[in-house]
């Protein structure tokens, strides 16, 4: 939309001069070199479309930004014109040329480039026997045709007599004359199916308009054309497109011809179109065709004329109205007043007109933009030439589709017909009072349509309206009006749904804070609400909002739309935003919350409506500690400020939403949310409730919602249980008591439940509660989370989310409790539990269970990590002689481990954490090698450092296989990355892994506890397929590139006979062909140790004779190229 390119100047300069803004044609030599190149590339089929493809992507760029080529196309389309000239030119080069020039006719514009095609006398003849000579059924060439009709269309209008070309006509063919040979061209074109029917439309427009012509064939073309659209079929492909070009054809002739000269065609054309029901077409570019010819029609039937009691704007120069703002306005309206009467009377009106009107205004509410579009701009150009009183009923025509009755289509013609109206000066201020409230209630326009909306047209056209107000009036006649269309902008560009509609209603405010000058506070709010700032939801609503209802103005109007349109929306999103909202807002008028919107918002949370009832819901939640904020700050209490009515109000709406059933069903799973956070704030809010039998009623509710399946109504009950414990259940001791015996029983018992989203969500639970519901049960709780780490006893392993919200709440429970070496087990962290803590988490990061989804125990393990984190720090800060030396290196181990695993999230964790610890300004104690992995992980390094990228954290922890405590775990990581599946993974640590080996492989003392820990790890994961074949897959890769050869000369030596030995015991009794595939190439690489190759040869030989024929045939290939190498 044009209109939007305002707000770019404003607030935005810096992001726009470094944007994707271009300045120059960068790239015309390369361009003209393309050109130049062309008939070397047209004899090879390849470098033919390479140069094409560049050439359009070059064009392409330029767009948004076609002026930029303006300089060169002289230069350009000559060359080209020049390569169709050639004598004895191949036709593809011809073509190709051709091609070329469509290419920058469709970034440039057609009516530009035309300016810069030849156009003498003598191009004629040539042109029109080359368009001859074209077959419109060959596909591949319509870009000659297109171009050519084009070229035809810039000559056909040089003032010349075209009997004297008459003279080298071919007089044995069927057309005698130039002018015949032209038409027949132009019809035969306005039937084809292509983009050449455009140009031949344009082509019979200009010709037929020539004094010489339109005598001869003006009336036998009228009669064709009408012919053509009575007779064709309005079905079939070839009957639409007929009717396209003849339409086409007749809207270009009435509107480059003199009115004179086709005035007398137009009833006969009107009739023809209004039988021929083309509005009722399902063909689009049929209906805005037949628009366009009606309205072609009505300026046809009309003197050409500009009414003079049309309003004027005095300064139409942004400048010279920021020069004058403070100069009595400018206005023509004595003028108006003065021609008024002379100019009545003058007026010829034809009854036609009538039924022109009548299409364009059913035009208006037709069900495609581009139709409406062109009513529009009909409408516009109509009623500028219509005396005032017929004007006026035109006005009043478009005002009736603002209705409840019409749809979105007629709304959004009539605020596209508003605006024509308004920016030609043709909707005089006296109408303004019946304009401005239909625009203000296109502005809020919402139609609602089962799961969804419409109406976000709707509302950029009434902000494309409010945008022609800027510039059509002056600022008096709109300074009634400004209040109402400030706050309407300024609400669409805070809280419209819809990015776009944000913007436009940015802009539009933009531009007329700029033109008018009468909008309150403008600059101000346009610094925050600039069309960049707009383009966030979440940032104007909960941001940009706050600071716009700074200023009285607009408070109370963003107020009251979000609770009478936002609130009920369709959108579960924006009715949660607007009550975040409310909240935010209630520090610019809490006297108005507190005594109009908080009440209002009461009884509408039983209402039958599901969506204004959640609304409602989420309001009063948020609203309600926004107040309770005021009443703090005010040293008053919730209570004392709202009133005893309005607090048991709020007390009572939980047992009311109960009895009403709002929590069943499909509909009552969007209510849950809404009430667990209403419980929430009211705990916040402190409402004096001890004792009540609504804390049983918000227990209940909480408690349902805790097994729930989806995770965000588990969280939202997570979060209210904290917040009701913390309020209400440590009062005192016989409280805490009764809620440890009546939440701690149920809540570890649950931690047993066969269903996963049970424990889950019981789990977060017990996570969850304060301190003092803790101490004493301490034991109880972490036995059962310990446990639930593990996996129940019974529950499928499968189900990896419940045993990672068991360590979620081992990870939040520990610093709840406190640490305490001299503590009791029950009640804080101390040297009877660390270990058992600790070990906990340490099984979580070894959890790589998998299932349909793939490796579903990764999220146990990051989550294992994050525990080891906060744990150890929490140690570290309070008491770090309760970290043994054997607790901090396995923590170490393990996240080093995870550091060089193959998923790059869970690497970048694991780095994350190790980073961490061991750069903490808390020492952590006991870790091996401390100052080795600060070297190696220096902060200056590892700072900017993305961990996820395996090209930047593998050369690094690579080198961890240096530090004995490290190895085994670094080795483990690698080797699974290596045997890996995915390719950038296996690249960079398969070079990291030989990069490291190639430095300490020059003997056997050097390579010796490399090679001990390889098998070591080989023994210990025995079976275990995730580690065996991706360490099979590390065999091949390290004994095919040498890493071992040093044990080539050393006779004697175990490491051969080892690996052989546990390869054959992997695959002993084994049915998993990508294993057996696997050992087979590591038996291959040991046929280089002439210790074992006669061993490995009879094991090769055994495969040869396996069960499955993939393996059978597969030793003998590899066995055979290894007897070759080695």
């Amino acid at each position: 939309r044009h209109y939007l390119g305002a707000s770019l100047g404003m607030d935005g300069g810096d992001e726009v001069s470094f944007g994707t803004a271009l300045d120059h044609f960068a790239e015309s030599a390369e361009l003209s070199s393309l050109v130049e190149s062309l008939p070397q590339t047209c004899g090879d089929q390849t470098t033919l479309e390479a140069s094409q493809e560049r050439f359009t992507v070059i064009l392409d760029k330029y767009q948004e930004q076609p002026h930029l080529l303006d300089p060169y196309l002289e230069s350009l389309i000559s060359k080209l014109f020049a390569l169709t000239q050639y004598q004895d030119a191949p036709p593809i080069l011809m073509h190709q040329a051709f091609r070329y020039l469509y290419f920058i006719s469709k970034v440039r514009g057609p009516k530009v480039i035309v300016r810069w095609f030849s156009h003498e006398v003598a191009d004629l003849q040539p042109v029109l026997e080359l368009l001859q000579a074209q077959d419109p059924r060959d596909h591949e060439a319509w870009e000659t045709r297109y171009i050519l009709l084009l070229w035809l269309s810039i000559i056909v209008i040089i003032p010349f007599d075209l009997c004297r070309m008459d003279g080298s006509a071919p007089r044995d063919g069927p057309w005698h004359s130039t002018i015949d040979r032209v038409m027949a061209v132009g019809k035969l074109y306005l039937l084809v199916t292509d983009k050449s029917r455009d140009a031949a439309a344009l082509l019979l427009a200009k010709f037929i308009s020539r004094p010489d012509v339109k005598k001869l064939k003006m009336a036998e073309f009228f009669d064709w054309a009408l012919t053509v659209l009575n007779t064709a079929d309005k079905i079939t492909m070839n009957g639409m497109a007929a009717i396209s070009g003849v339409l086409g054809t007749m809207a270009s002739l009435f509107k480059h011809a003199k009115r004179e000269d086709v005035v007398e065609f137009a009833p006969t054309v009107l009739r023809q179109l209004l039988s021929s029901e083309l509005r009722s077409s399902d063909n689009t570019l049929l209906r805005k065709l037949s628009i366009k010819l009606s309205q072609r029609l009505g300026t046809t039937f009309l003197q050409t004329r500009v009414a003079l009691w049309r309003y004027q704007r005095g300064n139409r120069s942004l400048e010279d109205t920021l020069a004058t703002t403070t100069a009595p306005p400018t206005s023509s309206q004595p003028t108006v007043q003065a021609a008024q009467q002379n100019e009545e009377e003058s007026y010829e009106v034809p009854e036609e007109l009538e039924e022109v009107l009548g299409l364009l205004l059913a035009g208006l509410k037709d069900r495609d933009t581009v139709v409406r579009w062109s009513a529009a701009k009909g409408i516009g150009r109509i009623t500028g030439r219509l005396p005032r009183e017929l004007a006026d009923d035109v006005v009043q025509s478009v005002l009736e589709f603002f209705s409840i009755r019409e749809g979105d289509a007629a709304w959004h013609g009539g605020c596209l017909a508003l605006a024509e109206l308004g920016r030609r000066g043709l909707l005089l201020p006296a109408r303004l009072k019946d304009v401005v409230p239909v625009v203000l209630k296109a502005l809020v326009y919402d139609e609602r349509r089962g799961s969804y909306s419409v109406g976000a047209h709707v509302r950029d056209a009434a902000c494309y309206v409010c945008w022609s107000f800027a510039r059509a009036y002056e600022p008096e006649q709109l300074k009634p009006y400004v209040n109402a269309i400030a706050s309407g902008l300024v609400i669409s560009a805070l809280f419209d749904r819809e990015v776009n509609c944000r913007r436009a209603a940015s802009a539009a405010f933009q531009e007329n804070v700029g033109r008018q000058g009468t909008f309150p506070y403008g600059i101000s709010i346009l610094t925050a609400a600039d069309y960049f700032a707009v383009g966030n939801r979440s940032n104007v609503y909960l941001n940009v909002s706050v600071y716009v209802a700074q200023y009285p103005e607009y408070t109370q109007p963003l107020i009251n739309h979000l609770v009478q349109h936002k609130l009920s929306h369709w959108d579960s999103t924006l009715r949660d935003l607007a009550a975040q909202a409310l909240h935010n807002l209630t520090v610019r008028d809490p006297l108005y919350m507190r005594e109009h919107v908080l009440p209002s918002l009461l009884p509408l949370v039983t209402t039958p409506d599901p969506s204004l009832r959640h609304g409602a819901l989420l309001a009063t939640a948020e609203l309600s500690h926004a107040l309770y904020l005021q009443a703090k700050a005010a040293s008053s209490t919730l209570e004392e400020y709202l009133g005893q009515g309005m607090t048991e109000a709020l007390v009572g709406l939980v047992p009311r939403l109960q009895q009403a059933k709002v929590f069943k069903g499909a509909v009552g799973e969007v209510m849950r949310p809404a009430a667990l956070r209403f419980i929430e704030r009211m705990c916040i809010c402190e409402l004096p409730v001890h004792g009540h039998p609504v804390i049983d009623a918000w227990q209940q509710i909480i408690d349902d919602n805790l097994p729930h399946t989806e995770e965000s109504i588990r969280e939202a009950a997570v979060s209210a249980l904290s917040q009701l414990c913390l309020k209400y259940y440590c009062s005192d001791r016989d409280t805490i008591e009764k809620a440890q015996g009546k939440l701690l029983s149920r809540y570890t018992s649950e931690l047993s439940n066969p269903l996963h989203f049970a424990r889950m969500g019981f789990a977060l639970a017990l996570g969850a509660l304060p301190k003092p519901l803790l101490q004493g049960r301490l034991s109880q709780v972490l036995d059962k989370l310990v446990e639930g780490v593990k996996n129940i006893a019974g529950c499928e392993p499968k189900y990896a989310e419940a045993r990672r919200d068991a360590v979620r709440a081992l990870t939040r429970i520990c610093p709840t409790v406190g640490v305490a070496s001299s503590g009791s087990c029950d009640h804080c962290i101390c040297p009877d539990n660390v270990s058992t803590v600790f070990r906990a988490l340490f099984a979580a990061t070894r959890d790589y269970t998998t299932d349909s989804r793939g490796d579903i125990g990764v999220v146990v393990r990051e989550a294992g990590m994050s525990g080891i984190e906060q744990l150890a720090l929490l140690i570290t800060n309070k008491d770090p002689e309760l970290i043994s030396p054997e607790i901090t290196k396995e923590a170490i181990c393990c996240l080093v481990q995870q550091s060089n695993e193959k998923i790059d999230r869970t690497r970048a964790v694991a780095c994350s954490k190790l980073m961490t610890l061991i750069h903490s300004s808390l020492v952590v104690p006991h870790i091996p090698h401390h100052h080795e992995l600060l070297q190696i992980f220096h902060k200056s390094v590892t700072s900017e450092l993305n961990w996820a990228a395996p090209q930047s954290s593998f050369p690094l922890t690579i080198q961890l296989l240096r530090l004995p405590s490290y190895s085994y775990h670094t080795l483990l990581g690698v080797i699974v990355s290596v045997g890996g599946l995915t390719e950038s993974t296996v690249r960079h640590s398969s070079a990291s892994l030989l990069s490291y080996l190639k430095s300490v492989t020059g003997s056997s003392d050097t390579l010796d506890p490399f090679a001990d820990t390889l098998l070591t790890l080989f023994r210990d994961h025995h079976k275990d397929t995730r580690v065996v074949l991706p360490l099979l897959k590390t065999l091949d890769l390290l004994l095919s590139n040498a890493v071992f050869d040093v044990y080539l000369t050393s006779e004697g030596h175990p490491f051969p006979g080892s690996l052989l030995t546990l390869v054959k015991d992997e695959i002993k009794k084994s049915r998993d062909a990508k294993k057996i595939l696997a050992s087979v190439n590591v038996f291959c690489d040991l046929l280089q140790f002439p210790a074992v190759r006669r061993s490995t040869l009879i094991q090769l030989m055994l495969l040869l004779c396996h069960a499955f024929p993939k393996v059978s045939g597969f030793p003998y290939i590899h066995a055979y190229c290894s007897h070759c190498k080695y």
